[in-house]
């Protein structure tokens, strides 16, 4: 027996000795070494600091930049991610920061982003924290040989062919929305409105009657569960990644896990309608549930193999995120054009005149959105500025080239949109002047034929649902401006913050008049 009580207690302590080591490794020796690769090739940051790294001083200043309003200019960076900003400030763009244990090189050479765009299978997603899984996974988390698969069965659902059958859809919600706006209207001529939450509503009620052919009241339990567990997420991902820490029965894990369970819960009586409507020859098949299924579905056909089509969990995440990513995207993007129309008039009346010539009052056709120059060269101005997600990021896997770069494996590049947009080396002087002139000769021209400018990404991975959110955005606005003039209300303040993607943190007070 004391034989057998000595193995147990050799074994714990060897068990305990390589615990601590593979502890003591991943929080203090590994990234003390990539901090030493990274300095001696010229890269500058801030000295690591045990676990946290830069993760407290970024909630600090996050926090504090969210505190209060700035002046409405197109400055904006150093309240949307001071922490970035200040590095850049203090390092220079050669620089690094912490994202706990793990450094973030800040990559602003158009070349070195090209590269790690265009090689998806060598630049991986950072790992980033494991509760980020609870709000959807799908399309834009997996990687390598998975990710090949589920975009060779979703593209279909998103060619341009299938985006301009859903146009009716997009209309009657357009319709519904600014029908709600007149009424609001009719009484005064005019009446100040938060559009913030009505464009939240509409890019919602689209998403689902083109994903479900359900209607806003049907899905409106789903968005507000994902739009609270973005926030949650978000809170999360600001708190320093300790491994096992979601399994803690913390309030806000419980919770967290309650809303995944809910929604999924939601979605998979969605499919599971579908499915049977589907068997019994009564189904749509024109919305984006209806093509993925379908497209499945032959896939698995195709094979005699049920290994090259989805299983219904990855269906329900891919629905999880149409959900999300096909409203929030596509309503920053109008909030921030409204925002922007108000202030600049001359730009609003030139959309209007340009609407007005392309479809007096009837109601707009798809063929006719290609007539819209002056609202796309406006669309790729606000995204320029503003985009919806300011920064992507990317980690090597292992050992890598990229340029005259050797970088250690586990490290994150972090890629930043809204920096490279606002650049006046790239730009010029007016760099954060909202002038959409910029773009009259197509996106091509106006960054010189350099990857200066992916509010949608880029390469391989480049957002899947852009022409569904460029074809939404054109005809909302047209809408708009066939009813409406818009202005800023005075109680509008200027307040640009990330939930997940770029939103105005106390919404979008506009004077609206009916013309």
């Amino acid at each position: 027996m004391e034989v057998l009580y000595s193995l147990v207690a050799v074994l714990s302590a060897s068990f305990l000795v390589i615990l601590s080591w593979r502890i003591l490794n991943w929080a203090w020796f590994k990234p003390k070494k990539r901090e030493k690769c990274l300095r001696q090739q010229g890269l500058r940051g801030n000295s690591y600091n045990l676990v946290l790294g830069d993760m407290k001083e970024t909630v600090r200043m996050t926090q504090e930049a969210k505190s209060k309003p700035i002046n409405f200019t197109n400055d904006i960076v150093s309240r949307v991610m001071p922490f970035i900003d200040k590095t850049i400030k203090t390092y220079g763009e050669n620089s690094y920061a912490w994202a706990g244990p793990m450094p973030a090189v800040l990559l602003m050479d158009p070349e070195h982003i090209k590269e790690v765009m265009n090689k998806s299978f060598n630049y991986l997603k950072p790992p980033g924290n494991p509760l980020s899984k609870l709000l959807a996974t799908g399309l834009v988390s997996y990687e390598t040989d998975k990710w090949s698969k589920h975009r060779k069965l979703i593209n279909p659902a998103f060619h341009l062919e299938k985006v301009k059958l859903m146009l009716p859809a997009f209309r009657l919600s357009c319709f519904e929305m600014v029908s709600k706006w007149e009424q609001l209207i009719s009484e005064k001529g005019s009446c100040e409105l938060d559009v913030w939450p009505e464009l939240q509503a509409l890019t919602s009620d689209v998403i689902s009657r083109t994903a479900f052919g359900s209607n806003y009241e049907e899905g409106q339990k789903i968005f507000e569960l994902q739009k609270e567990q973005a926030e949650l997420i978000l809170l999360a991902a600001r708190s320093p990644y300790v491994p096992g820490w979601r399994f803690v029965p913390t309030k806000r894990n419980k919770r967290m896990k309650g809303i995944a369970k809910e929604v999924r819960s939601l979605v998979m009586d969605m499919i599971n309608n579908r499915v049977k409507a589907m068997k019994a020859g009564e189904a749509k098949n024109d919305d984006l549930l209806a093509i993925l299924l379908e497209s499945n579905f032959k896939e698995i056909q195709e094979h005699e193999d049920k290994k090259f089509g989805m299983t219904l969990d990855e269906v329900i995440e891919e629905c999880k995120l149409f959900y999300f990513a096909g409203q929030e995207t596509t309503s920053s993007l109008l909030v921030w054009t409204l925002i922007l129309l108000s202030k600049h008039q001359d730009w609003q009346d030139r959309a209007r005149d340009e609407v007005q010539q392309v479809f007096g009052s009837k109601k707009p056709e798809f063929e006719d959105l290609n007539h819209l120059k002056v609202i796309t060269m406006i669309l790729n101005e606000v995204l320029r500025l503003y985009p919806p997600v300011v920064m992507l990021g990317r980690m090597t896997p292992e050992t890598t080239k990229l340029g005259e770069l050797t970088l250690p494996a586990g490290v994150q590049l972090l890629l930043p949109a809204i920096l490279l947009h606002h650049d006046s080396k790239i730009w010029g002087d007016d760099a954060k002047e909202f002038k959409p002139e910029r773009f009259s000769e197509g996106i091509l021209k106006a960054t010189k034929g350099q990857l200066t400018y992916f509010p949608f990404g880029w390469g391989p991975r480049i957002c899947i649902g852009q022409n569904f959110a460029m074809v939404e955005s054109k005809l909302a606005l047209a809408m708009i401006l066939q009813r409406f003039s818009f202005e800023l209300s005075p109680l509008y303040a200027h307040a640009p913050h990330t939930i997940i993607t770029l939103q105005p943190q106390h919404g979008a007070q506009l004077i609206l008049r009916k013309l």
